[in-house]
């Protein structure tokens, strides 16, 4: 007697459920409000694209097609379909206005159209104005505007809704090195690379910012570490290199230099230092051909770079002139050696005697000599002075007290270098003669001829 009325209840349960599903089927072929990826993508693009050719503001294909081309990275592309979707209206069965005007900003950054981008960020953020990806995105722009305050602001906001995403860390290192805050951006950086450890632009900012603040044993140990590295190698061997020149350890800082130019690429002004800091490098080790040829490379590349041109003009004549290689960068005991041969070589056809030789360190020397004459004879004191920059009148009053101290009847000054002004009119009215460089020249090249008895 209970049976049947159970078993109608039944049948009746079972009607309903199976005409409720098939009016959901029917609901969810009719509406097909939404593509999703899968094995059926081709299918699905064809589905759109007949959609789209029946109604060109199908939000439901567009928003389809913008996603696959956002994927691919078609931003030109992606960016033409969210431009028309942000002009619909939101809401029932409207785009998602927050998340077309993020993708609108993210190929408009990708296209370098920034202000563009901005634009769309603007209203992102107005409808979202906690969410992650708005907040990192908007901090993004706000950095490559160099808004570099207001990109702290976003980025910090980001990282607050994400603190184990890396990106965002390294923009606000990136913000905080820009502003002048090394110290604040060390922090963010180290966090960044605990989560990308092979993130080397962070890298290679992290070393810039313990330069920076003075901490230039950390940069030099992060620049060696970076040498190899195709994309930041070179500039890395700069800076090493730099900081090892800063040490004194000439012949690191010249294997640094020249690790640097074996980049395949190597940005153009990156290059011209290279080469100019490696000439710089030779010539502290009187290395004169490596240097010259190094320097003459920077004047190829670019004219009146730095002191290039008076370095060039110095060194080319150094070079091919041994004894003026002796002159100035000789030890002492050679460079008295070549003196010696040139004051028994300054007066021709007279008798020379050398009375007394006086060093002074690696900077001058003095030599007195006795000069015979068929028409004169005197005691005359000859000064080789090494330095290749300007004499000054303070050199001259010394050397003009020395010689009267021995009662010479003459000095003279040769130098490797010029005399100032002063020094000139110090010597006027004194029995000095000068001797710069351009006339020292051809004195040191006829200095190994035999000298006078």
């Amino acid at each position: 007697m209970f049976i049947i009325p159970i078993l109608v209840i039944v049948i009746v349960f079972i009607a309903v459920c199976f005409a409720f599903s098939m009016s959901m089927l029917n609901e969810r072929k009719t509406k097909r409000p939404v593509f999703k990826n899968g094995r059926n993508l081709a299918s699905a693009a064809k589905e759109a694209g007949r959609r789209l050719a029946k109604n060109p503001r199908d939000a439901g294909a567009l928003m389809f097609v913008g996603d696959q081309r956002f994927k691919n990275g078609e931003w030109e592309q992606a960016f033409d379909v969210y431009e028309t979707l942000a002009e619909m209206p939101a809401g029932g069965q409207g785009p998602d206005a927050a998340l077309v005007n993020l993708r609108a900003a993210v190929c408009a950054v990708k296209m370098n159209m920034l202000d563009t981008a901005f634009k769309y960020i603007v209203v992102a953020r107005s409808l979202k104005p906690s969410d992650f990806e708005i907040a990192y995105q908007t901090g993004n722009i706000e950095f490559l505007r160099k808004n570099y305050e207001k990109a702290v602001k976003y980025l910090q906001q980001a990282h607050s809704l994400n603190i184990e995403y890396a990106p965002p860390l390294s923009l606000l290192g990136r913000a905080y090195f820009n502003l002048k805050r090394p110290q604040e951006a060390i922090v963010y950086l180290r966090k960044s690379l605990e989560f990308t450890p092979n993130d080397k632009e962070s890298l290679f900012i992290l070393a810039e910012c313990y330069f920076e603040s003075g901490q230039k044993e950390q940069a030099g140990r992060i620049y060696s570490h970076l040498r190899p590295d195709p994309d930041w190698g070179a500039e890395s061997c700069l800076r090493s290199g730099l900081i090892n020149l800063e040490c004194r350890q000439e012949e690191q800082a010249v294997k640094d230099f020249e690790i640097g130019l074996k980049h395949g690429s190597v940005k153009p002004t990156i290059a011209v230092e290279l080469h100019y800091q490696l000439g710089a490098a030779y010539l502290n080790a009187k290395r004169m051909p490596e240097a010259l040829s190094h320097l003459k490379t920077v004047q190829s590349l670019i004219q009146n770079y730095k002191n290039t041109n008076e370095l060039v003009a110095k060194y080319d004549a150094l070079s091919s002139n041994k004894n003026l290689q002796i002159y100035i960068l000789a030890p002492c005991a050679e460079f008295v050696a070549l003196c010696r041969k040139i004051a028994l070589g300054y007066f021709p056809k007279a008798g020379v005697k050398i009375i007394k030789i006086q060093a002074n360190g690696n900077d001058w020397a003095d030599i007195t000599v006795e000069v015979s004459t068929a028409k004169w004879s005197d005691t005359v004191m000859l000064r080789f002075i090494r330095n290749q920059g300007a004499t000054g009148e303070a050199a001259l009053r010394d050397f003009h007290s020395r010689i009267k101290d021995i009662k010479a009847g003459k000095g003279i000054c040769l130098s490797a270098g010029v005399f100032s002004e002063d020094a000139k009119r110090f010597t006027a009215a004194r029995l000095i003669d000068l001797i710069d460089r351009e006339q020292l020249l051809p004195i040191l090249e006829s200095a190994d001829a035999p000298a006078n008895a």
